[in-house]
Formats: structure tokens, sequence, C-alpha cells
């Protein structure tokens, strides 16, 4: 119940970020849904050797360059999700900087319930 509650509340802040952020567009619901399940996806099996690889860079800066990596993958489920699309790296890095935020405040709710 909670993993389809979280799915749910990951496609509104999906929405939500293409309401706020200029060069991110969505076509619906269901393709917050689906772009939810892609970015999953991304994060389970791409994001961790994109983070590997780059170590040296993210050491120098400091841990700043992973979100250069966010806004790359963001991109990336624009690309492969039907009916979501991101303009411009800029669009993508205050993309996903907002949804980082976002998600950060829901699996602190998330947690709290499941104690």
């Amino acid at each position: 119940m909670y993993m389809i509650l979280k799915w749910i509340l990951f496609a509104l802040a999906v929405m939500f970020t293409a309401w706020i952020v200029p060069g991110i567009s969505v076509a619906g619901l269901g393709s917050a849904l689906i772009v939810v399940v892609i970015m999953a996806l991304i994060n389970i099996f791409i994001r961790p050797l994109l983070v590997f690889i780059t170590l040296p860079i993210n050491f120098l800066t400091l841990g700043l360059f992973t979100f250069v990596i966010n806004a790359l993958l963001l991109m990336l489920a624009g690309y492969i999700a039907p009916g979501f699309q991101v303009e411009g790296f800029m669009s993508a890095l205050i993309g996903s900087l907002i949804l980082s935020l976002i998600g950060l405040v829901i699996n602190m709710v998330n947690d709290k319930d499941t104690q």
C-alpha cells in the first residue's frame, strides 16, 4: 500500500515540477506515473555507475557534480518516457533540484509513517 501511495506522490511531484519549471512538460498523470517508473529504473541501474565513474570530479567539486548527473538523468528520462519532455540543461537542473527536494519530503513523511 505504501509503495503505491509513494508512486502516486512522486508522480504528482513530477507534475508539479513540470508546472513550475519552464521547459519541462508532462502530458498527464499516466505519463507522470510512467516517468516515475523510468526514473526509478535509471536510478537503480545507471546512476550508481555514473556516480562511480565521475567520483574524481565529484571529489574535486565537493559533490556538486552530482547535481549535473541528476540533471542529465532527468533529460534521459525525458528522452525515453512518452508524454514527458525536458528542453535544455538548465530546465533539467532546476527540475532535478525540485524533484530531489520534494522526494526528500516524501521519503521523510513515509519513513515516519512506517515506524
